[in-house]
């Protein structure tokens, strides 16, 4: 029998906590609770969650410092499920490395519906696997099994939605990729509002990419989309043209 997928939920406050574990368990889920950032770093060496779904304000620290340090060790979706809504709350979450964000107060159906979106994303990354095991184009490798990226041969330590993305942008080499594209055939997900995320996404991806800038073009085309474009270090275009978000 296949094993539950697990998530684990750190809030403080105990209500929401055993609100969201109860729901979390009726659909199915096994669902790890923390109240603390030290009580998660003890689940987290022990478990590795299918989705983290984390607050901001805890009371032993900040939920965006925990994300930053465990990023490059844990590449299960990060959401995160806070009372700060501001934009720049969101964004900066975002650029920390969650994959989604939640306000508090939600509607729990909402709630429910986000984490299976990140699930499905990861499940259709993993699907990916049918096809060839690896996907290989310069220094760029992409190891369609253990869902992992490389570049020179250095792990990339991209998040599922990083993966997903760098993944699409490969397959559709050389095509200016629309932002409504990418969010509904490599995120599986409609695109509601601006294209924001997706944005910070790219810049992530670009930043992780900038070592082999000379063989590697990420470009953005205004109000078009954007573009992956893989160059023979002879072929590689000079550094002018090679203009990304």
């Amino acid at each position: 029998m296949e094993d539950k997928q697990r998530i684990l939920l750190v809030e403080d406050d105990k209500n929401i906590l055993r609100t969201n574990r109860r729901i979390l368990e009726r659909e199915g889920y096994t669902v790890l609770c923390a109240e603390t950032l030290d009580q998660a770093r003890k689940v987290l060496q022990q478990h590795t969650p299918d989705v983290l779904v984390l607050d901001i304000m805890l009371p032993d620290g900040s939920g965006l410092d925990f994300c930053r340090r465990i990023r490059p060790q844990l590449s299960s979706p990060v959401l995160f499920l806070t009372a700060l809504g501001e934009r720049e709350e969101i964004l900066e979450g975002l650029i920390a490395g969650g994959n989604d964000y939640i306000t508090k107060p939600y509607d729990i159906d909402e709630f429910v519906a986000r984490i299976k979106a990140q699930l499905h994303l990861v499940h259709m990354n993993r699907q990916a696997a049918d096809a060839p095991k690896a996907l290989k184009r310069g220094p760029l490798e992409l190891d369609m099994v253990a869902i992992r990226a490389f570049l020179g041969g250095e792990d990339m330590l991209l998040s599922a939605r990083e993966f997903s993305l760098l993944l699409y942008l490969l397959q559709n080499e050389g095509r200016t990729l629309a932002a409504e594209e990418i969010y509904e055939n490599a995120w599986k997900l409609p695109l509601v509002g601006d294209a924001n995320a997706l944005w910070k996404c790219i810049s992530r991806l670009k930043t992780k990419l900038a070592p082999f800038r000379k063989e590697i073009s990420l470009m953005n085309f205004r109000n078009k989309g954007y573009s992956l474009e893989i160059f023979e270090a002879d072929d590689a275009p000079p550094q002018s043209q090679l203009r990304g978000v």
